[in-house]
């Protein structure tokens, strides 16, 4: 059996002049169908609520003042929901709808009371339907994009794939749309990675959806980095459709680092939010990225932000590049004690355990 994710974008559910959201979503989940007869199983992180929710209300433009994007995206979801449930139950499949923001994954227990609930939902043969819970979320608890959210959900249930289904076929060395000599790339080792991230700082954005470019490298980033593979394709293609779910290579792969980091340690590195800063010095950090120290009280040069006993704090060097994430064992008020002790008689307490803390 085999567990994939599938995100699809907004950019593909809002169709055409030609073609409906409700046919679009059919043809989608008609796809899916040989894949769940083998006894495989999905869940679907699905954009769209806003972009529905402004066709509902004949809006020309996605609203950009918070407390009507908030309700644009109420009226959205229904609707969105309801599509869903009603092509699935004709293909006699049950569906759960789960609604997401960043607090549901900010602590250890709720990223794992989340990935019961994933898991349970499969087991019994439901198929998960994920969003970003627009309605409700401030800028603070958003994601801003469902790639980023796929990636997370896919590390919770420890997938086998995550499948990014788009308006664009491949990832490409260039934009596309403004360079004709840009060429397609059609696999993505993890040490590629890092390179072709930085030289894609353009976005391929649409004025109706939140993601781009950007955004599905940073998802094939945290997710490979986890162990699971990635591929980027065109949905808008149906015959692209049966060819993902006949595992054909098409579209973009990002193959999976050959050592991935733990789900705790995935959890550490992007899923959970910081609430202060902790400074090294060059030794501390050397101790950290090269001999999987813990980080002890000695190595800290300055602490920025207050923060309490087990909160998620950034780790930076001096140059403020971040080097790890983790769970603090002391307070920002214990710890700058210890560092304005001219005697220094804390220095060797643990200040980041190694167990809970994930190098970025």
């Amino acid at each position: 059996m085999k567990t994939w994710v599938i995100k699809i974008g907004t950019s593909i559910l809002r169709g055409t002049n030609k073609i409906s959201t409700e046919e679009v979503i059919e043809t989608l989940c008609k796809s899916f169908t040989n894949f769940l007869l083998k006894g495989n199983k999905i869940v679907l992180v699905t954009s769209g609520a806003v972009g529905l929710g402004c066709k509902k209300l004949n809006f020309k433009t996605r609203p950009t003042e918070l407390s009507t994007l908030q309700a644009t995206a109420a009226v959205g979801q229904v609707n969105l929901m309801a599509l869903y449930d009603k092509t699935f139950k004709k293909l006699g499949h049950n569906i759960a709808q789960i609604l997401i923001t960043k607090a549901d994954f900010n602590s250890r227990k709720s990223f794992n009371n989340a990935s019961k609930t994933f898991k349970k939902l499969i087991d019994l043969n439901v198929i998960p339907i994920v969003n970003e819970n627009d309605s409700i979320a401030n800028e603070e608890l958003k994601y801003g994009d469902n790639d980023t959210l796929s990636a997370l959900v896919a590390l919770a249930i420890n997938a086998n794939k995550l499948i990014l289904l788009t308006d664009i076929e491949n990832l490409y060395s260039k934009d596309p749309r403004k360079n004709k000599d840009a060429h397609p790339i059609k696999e993505v080792h993890n040490n590629q990675l890092k390179e072709i991230k930085d030289k894609n700082t353009s976005s391929l954005n649409n004025e109706w959806g939140t993601g781009g470019i950007a955004t599905k490298l940073l998802a094939a980033e945290i997710a490979t980095k986890g162990g699971v593979e990635v591929q980027l394709a065109d949905g808008r293609n149906e015959k692209n459709l049966i060819n993902i779910f006949n595992e054909h290579k098409i579209g973009t792969l990002f193959y999976p680092v050959e050592n991935p980091i733990r789900n705790k340690k995935s959890w550490l590195s992007h899923a959970i939010q910081t609430v202060g800063k902790i400074i090294l010095d060059e030794g501390a950090c050397l101790a950290i990225e090269k001999r999987g120290a813990s980080l002890l009280a000695v190595g800290v040069k300055e602490v920025v932000g207050n923060f309490t006993v087990n909160q998620a704090v950034k780790i930076v060097n001096t140059d403020n590049k971040e080097v790890a994430k983790g769970i603090t064992s002391i307070s920002s008020d214990k710890l700058k004690s210890i560092l304005n002790d001219k005697e220094n008689t804390n220095s060797s307490i643990i200040v980041v355990h190694r167990d809970v803390l994930a190098l970025s």
